[in-house]
């Protein structure tokens, strides 16, 4: 039911969108973490259901950009300026409720997730 795209490789400098294929989730607040080699998986960034909420771990601030568009159950996130170091499997992620906060994803990580996709930065 969850399934992220749009990985590839990059130089540094440039962008990508990541897509999130999250049939049923609509009403759900939506989450994209990574896993960088050698690395725990770590939060990216969360939007609430309605999309008028979102945040961000302090690497992506000013340079990621989640959003949603509920009519195509698709999250997506945009990263612009991307760096070496944001090399790492992303993940799309889902709380087990659809009453949970964005909030939930910094603390409590990820419940369910699907298929990964990769993003290489070169130097």
């Amino acid at each position: 039911q969850l399934q992220a795209s749009g990985g590839g490789l990059v130089q540094a400098g440039g962008s990508l969108r990541l897509s999130c294929a999250a049939s049923g989730r609509s009403s759900y607040s939506m989450g994209w973490f990574r896993q960088a080699p050698g690395k725990e998986r770590e939060f990216v960034a969360a939007i609430s259901r309605s999309g008028g909420s979102v945040y961000y771990e302090d690497f992506g601030k000013g340079r990621f950009t989640i959003s949603r568009d509920n009519a195509k159950n698709t999250v997506y996130l945009q990263m612009n300026s991307l760096k070496p170091e944001d090399t790492a499997v992303y993940y799309c992620a889902a709380p087990p409720r659809s009453d949970l906060s964005p909030l939930y994803f910094r603390s409590y990580g990820m419940d369910y997730w699907g298929k990964e996709t990769l993003v290489t930065v070169s130097s």
